[in-house]
């Protein structure tokens, strides 16, 4: 895997440490931020520093731990004076107002609601600060390590079903898939969802490439040679981030613009069969919010005919919302769509500007008129009707004959 979006140490327990990649730096600088209560979880959720749903619900969640740890252990900290330790009942008022206060930060991601309405179940539950704390620092660990165990079976049950599927239609040789936004390591606490799901059409290609060389006949199999990935405006998540992650693991990409998908899928020499995203939320009718741009891609995918998939895990599932009319989209800063932040470099060469620290130099540059309206939703929503199939560690699902998702095994 490329880099660590979350370094989480528990190797004591009682004091853990949290660190999250900056990704506003990426692919330039590697900093990590530290992460010591709440206030902090907030602030890199709020300011995309860390982001992808399952990420994002990993990092609140450990901002609670942190901070409660903080509280039991440094009275004279500052989110100490937040709380009365001494009184059980105070205490989880002031801490359940905390919840609520960082669901805030982003709150189309439905995995971040889960997981702190886990926690609050974990609070009501505990008799006093010292088991909340045993069973919050359970409760994230078993978060973590499920969530990479899930990447990994989503990304093999979504490689299977697109191979199972291009071979029962009679597709051979290679072919590529598009993406949008970052959905692998970076997103995740490791593998990734829709990237997930190419990562293990890469070991399928390689693997197929290693029997070619053993002089075995691959050439009826259907085999993935190449990715897609879009830049994903305003925050270009997939320029910085997933073709980052596509670089490190020597996978074949070519880097399109949001606006190019149409022409690529029109000209492309290497047919493209396949689109996977991921989520910030599905509904009880598969209506799914993503990234802005997810829905313009599955229209055109309809339109060419090419399968499109969402992947996530079961946490990514609302089973309380109907349908995706019901939705809340975010709806970002102007200045995130106004102003664009890179790396600084010589117009001659390309090469890097660099400080007197030997670290790239990064700033903001006005790609508008300063004066301009903007609309920047962080999302949209895509009607089921577009949506091919969900891969989750639960399985495959696809629509019945009446064009339905049936989800009730994920509630």
């Amino acid at each position: 895997m490329s880099l660590e979006a979350i370094i989480f140490d528990r190797s004591n327990p009682e004091k853990v440490s949290v660190k999250v990649l900056d990704q506003l730096l990426l692919p330039y600088t590697t900093k990590y931020v530290p992460i010591h209560t709440v206030d902090d979880g907030y602030s890199v959720i709020k300011n995309m520093q860390v982001r992808g749903a399952p990420a994002i619900a990993i990092v609140g969640s450990l901002s609670v731990l942190t901070e409660i740890q903080l509280v039991k252990h440094n009275p004279t900290s500052s989110a100490t004076t937040l709380y009365l330790p001494v009184n059980w009942e105070s205490t989880k008022r002031v801490l359940n107002e905390r919840l609520d206060f960082l669901l805030s930060s982003r709150p189309t991601a439905v995995n971040l609601s889960n997981s702190l309405a886990d926690i609050k179940n974990i609070l009501t539950s505990s008799e006093n600060l010292e088991v909340f704390d045993n069973n919050l620092y359970s409760y994230v660990c078993q978060l973590i390590d499920e969530d990479l165990a899930n990447n990994i079976k989503m990304g093999d049950n979504g490689a299977t079903y697109l191979l199972d599927t291009l071979m029962n239609d009679g597709f051979k040789g290679g072919f590529a898939v598009l993406t949008i936004c970052n959905t692998g390591s970076l997103a995740t606490s490791g593998y990734g969802t829709a990237l997930g799901v190419i990562r293990s059409l890469w070991k399928d290609s390689l693997a197929k490439t290693n029997e070619a060389s053993s002089g075995s006949n691959i050439e009826n199999k259907p085999k993935m040679d190449h990715v897609f990935p879009l830049e994903t405006r305003p925050y270009n998540q997939g320029s910085r981030l997933t073709a980052y992650e596509l670089v490190s693991e020597n996978i074949p990409s070519t880097l399109i613009t949001d606006s190019s998908i149409a022409y690529k899928i029109r000209t492309s020499p290497i047919p493209i069969k396949a689109a996977f995203v991921g989520a910030d939320r599905i509904v009880r009718n598969g209506d799914t919010a993503n990234k802005i741009g997810t829905l313009q891609l599955a229209v055109i995918c309809k339109q060419f005919g090419i399968k499109f998939f969402v992947v996530a895990p079961k946490t990514t599932i609302d089973n309380l919302t109907e349908t995706g009319d019901e939705i809340i989209v975010e709806e970002r800063r102007p200045e995130e769509f106004k102003l664009v932040t890179g790396a600084m470099v010589n117009p001659e060469d390309g090469t890097l500007v660099l400080n007197e620290a030997g670290e790239p130099i990064s700033g903001k540059v006005g790609v508008a008129p300063p004066e301009i309206d903007v609309w920047n939703p962080a999302f949209d929503v895509t009607p089921h009707e577009f949506i091919d199939g969900i891969f989750t560690e639960r399985g495959v699902f696809i629509k019945n004959s009446k064009g339905e998702f049936e989800l009730e095994a994920l509630f």
